[in-house]
């Protein structure tokens, strides 16, 4: 075997969202981001959203015909989707060591017996898992303006949305002296007011069971502590095999470690948000943006092996009243 990887791959099409895409935004890839993803959604991405007020029941005795009721409201949001890159290089020596322990570490592969498929399945493993903590990052620290300093600014993420409505006064209920209330409350005196504070729409949607808490490493430890200098005689568990899932009041805590890029930023590094997770949505196009493509190939004049996607992503908060946060608020 050879100690250079000189096949060229090419994934457009079909073959781009079921070998390539459709694995990253589904199973626990996406599960680990916590939020809803849309994929391949026709362009621009429009989600509807329907609003039913008023009561839509009436005596039918008293009015046996059409009465027409109380109209629907409708709202719709578009989704803004920026088209995106993701590169990488490797020299040759470095890739085929790396492609060569992928494919090692599988007890299926006969390393008597490889074959071209073993390859493939390694470099698109490799890459995936690359533009995967690539999209996490974005998700949360883009920022296009350049202003938070963050380091990504392919699309705007969801924090720089949040602090930019937080100090606009458009979410349901913010925190904008998040380090303040901290050192007057508890976190979980905290975290209570923000369930307390919840919009009526939001309390509608505790039972569906996916409103959650999306919290900075920082918090999540505080409320580890907290846990632990309340309840010490019911840790003992926790201290031997570790906790599996956070939670405050029955809702999880999602942590959201965004660590060492966010310290280098404008953006706060302790925040908390509360929210419905269908509410935060992150939209990927593979078929309605032009060139979309996966390319993997080497490069015989600067010895390197490289791999390219082009697809276009983008990420929006649905519903400003079904959002809870606390940050400390950036004063760019």
């Amino acid at each position: 075997m050879s100690n250079i990887i000189v096949n060229p791959k090419n994934y457009t099409g079909h073959e781009l969202e079921t070998i390539f895409f459709r694995p990253l935004l589904s199973g626990p890839s996406a599960e680990s981001l916590g939020i809803r993803i849309l994929y391949n959604m026709p362009m621009p991405t429009v989600v509807q959203m329907w609003d039913r007020t008023g009561n839509v029941l009436s005596s039918f005795d008293e009015n046996p015909s059409w009465s027409g009721g109380v109209k629907t409201t409708h709202y719709q949001k578009t989704i803004p989707m920026t088209r995106v890159k993701a590169e990488n290089a490797f020299s040759a020596s470095d890739y085929f060591s790396t492609i060569f322990e992928l494919i090692t570490a599988s007890p299926e592969v006969n390393m008597e017996d490889l074959s071209g498929t073993e390859l493939e399945r390694a470099e698109t493993e490799l890459f995936r898992r690359a533009i995967a903590d690539s999209i996490r990052m974005n998700l949360w620290l883009g920022d296009t303006s350049g202003k938070y300093h963050t380091g990504y600014k392919s699309f705007d993420g969801l924090l720089k949305i949040i602090n930019e409505r937080v100090k606009a006064d458009q979410l349901h209920y913010s925190i904008s002296d998040l380090e303040t209330e901290l050192g007057d409350y508890s976190v979980a005196t905290v975290m209570d007011n923000l369930i307390r504070n919840a919009s009526p729409r939001l309390k509608g949607l505790f039972d569906e069971g996916q409103v959650a808490f999306f919290v900075s490493p920082s918090i999540y430890h505080l409320y580890e502590a907290h846990l632990d200098n309340n309840y010490g005689t019911a840790t003992y568990n926790d201290n031997q095999y570790g906790r599996k899932q956070l939670m405050f009041r029955g809702f999880p805590l999602i942590e959201i470690n965004l660590d060492p890029a966010i310290g280098d930023s404008n953006l706060s590094q302790d925040f908390i948000i509360f929210t419905d997770r269908r509410n935060l949505v992150m939209a990927v196009n593979t078929a309605d943006s032009p060139g979309s493509e996966v390319r993997m190939w080497y490069n015989p004049d600067e010895m390197e092996n490289r791999q390219r996607a082009v697809f276009a992503i983008g990420c929006e908060i649905l519903d400003e009243e079904l959002v809870c946060a606390g940050i400390n608020a950036a004063t760019v």
